[in-house]
């Protein structure tokens, strides 16, 4: 396998790491994480051919009740999302699912940032967006592959960017969080391509009870 991000329009990392108030994109570097942080990990694979891309936004040591919330919210909109995918289905309508438990939590859906199409390309159509009352064309088929990747931040939705050209911050320095799978398109609904394994790590408290 090979790092999808590495010099992709030369970007410089093999993967993003977004700590806190930086939504995606974010570049690794020496930087230590505290208690407290948010950090998401987005990875990209290029495999036998095809691209596989995923991301998670972990807790740091001890984060506060709001981040745990901004958090559990985020990965919500991203289960309540993939779970209308099969034939049929208009892919304006994901931005509908995401907006509305977004919004009733009480947080706000970043547009600047969407879902794609990815298979041999990293990036293609279809684009997904995230937040309701979008343009995005089309209905889902069977055989697509496409990621939904919801950014949720705890402020305002719009981001700013760093002078590195590439990490996305949000316009009130609030958190954002973000999750993300690439998904399939079967004839009976969807099959998740990045799932965690029944023997990956349990890290999100709400799924252990």
């Amino acid at each position: 396998g090979y790092p999808s991000p590495l010099n992709y329009h030369f970007f410089p990392k093999s993967c993003c790491t977004s700590v806190n108030e930086v939504i995606c994109h974010g570049i690794p570097d020496s930087r230590k994480l505290e208690d407290g942080d948010i950090v998401n990990i987005d990875v990209t694979v290029y495999y036998k051919g095809v691209h596989g891309d995923l991301n998670e936004t972990y807790f740091v040591g001890n984060a506060d009740e709001a981040s745990r919330q901004l958090v559990q919210c985020t990965y919500e909109c991203l289960e309540k999302a993939i779970s209308i995918v099969k034939p049929g289905v208009r892919f304006r309508e994901i931005g509908e699912v995401i907006n509305r438990h977004a919004t009733m939590s009480g947080f706000s859906v970043v547009k600047s940032y969407c879902g794609h199409g990815i298979g041999e390309l990293f990036h293609c159509a279809p684009n997904i967006p995230h937040y309701s009352r979008n343009k995005a064309v089309g209905v889902m088929k069977v055989g697509q592959t496409f990621t939904i990747e919801p950014m949720i931040n705890a402020g305002v939705w719009r981001d700013r960017m760093w002078p590195d050209g590439w990490t996305a911050v949000t316009a009130d320095g609030k958190r954002s969080a973000q999750f993300e799978h690439t998904l399939l398109v079967t004839e009976t609904g969807v099959e998740v391509l990045t799932a965690r394994l029944p023997s990956s790590p349990k890290v999100y408290p709400w799924l252990n009870a």
